[in-house]
């Protein structure tokens, strides 16, 4: 299969984003990007310092954001704005009010033995612009039993195309995580890309490669001894921004967010139930 004009935007885009430039120019071009997008650097390295565009999209924070370990707290796992959240009703959720999509066809037949347990349960999504922090963290302590990469298009994931374009996260390039919490409930972490570079990184597995186009192998990867991975802790980035969407067992948390927010990294916006 040919590969999605989106992707191939994404793969031209992404090597000039690799790329670089003499100091003085990757300054220019940096400095741009920081002023035409509103980036906040105050937490980071000065523009210039960043050797190309991309590692300037996945700056790390120079120092910690305070965290609250209460076991119980659920913490943003990113910078980001809540577009949507609720209950996962009749296999379920909502992109934004108005478009729904089957977290069925979200979450591919590695998980359909889960689907029953997911309903009534919670779901949100995170929404990185493309001026927040790229990074991803855990938002509390859990465990990773499994993961999927879902090859697809790169479409932007930006407010008119959720408005206007059914099932954007099912059509995209995604990257699934099914995860456990102290409690034993089961939480899905869902990665979902985007134009411009297109890449989903996970600390913990190499092996997960984006951007080969939606004609690509999908891949799974069943981890026999989970991966134990403690709130807060890095998990890795998108280059560029893009969305999160997590898909929780019923009553197994409690947000105490809502949609439309924009919240931050570290801050807490629920609780687990035991």
């Amino acid at each position: 299969m040919d590969r999605h004009y989106s992707a191939l935007f994404s793969t031209l885009f992404g090597k000039f984003a690799d790329r670089e430039f003499p100091s003085v120019l990757q300054s220019i071009i940096n400095h741009s990007y920081v002023g035409v997008m509103g980036l906040d650097m105050r937490e980071f390295q000065k523009p210039g310092d960043y050797k190309s565009l991309n590692k300037l999209f996945t700056r790390a924070l120079k120092s910690a954001r305070e965290i609250d370990f209460d076991p119980s707290v659920v913490i943003s796992p990113c910078d980001c704005t809540v577009v949507d959240m609720g209950k996962i009703e009749s296999e379920r959720a909502y992109q934004i009010k108005g478009m729904s999509y089957s977290i069925r066809e979200l979450l591919t037949e590695y998980y359909a033995e889960d689907i029953a347990k997911l309903e009534g349960g919670e779901y949100i999504n995170f929404y990185l612009s493309p001026k927040d922090y790229h990074r991803y963290h855990i938002p509390f302590d859990m465990k990773i039993e499994s993961c999927a990469h879902i090859p697809g298009k790169l479409y932007p994931v930006n407010m008119p195309l959720l408005k206007n374009k059914s099932n954007l996260y099912i059509e995209n390039e995604r990257v699934v995580l099914k995860c456990r919490d102290r409690a034993g409930k089961i939480h899905y972490m869902v990665l979902v890309g985007a134009l411009n570079v297109g890449r989903m990184v996970l600390t913990f597995e190499k092996r997960v490669n984006t951007n080969r186009g939606s004609g690509a192998e999908r891949l799974y990867f069943d981890y026999e001894e989970p991966i134990e991975m403690k709130k807060g802790e890095l998990f890795g980035w998108f280059e560029m921004g893009s969305t999160i969407v997590v898909l929780s067992e019923d009553k197994a948390l409690k947000y105490t967010v809502e949609t439309g927010e924009k919240i931050s990294f570290s801050q807490s916006i629920g609780s687990l139930k035991d």
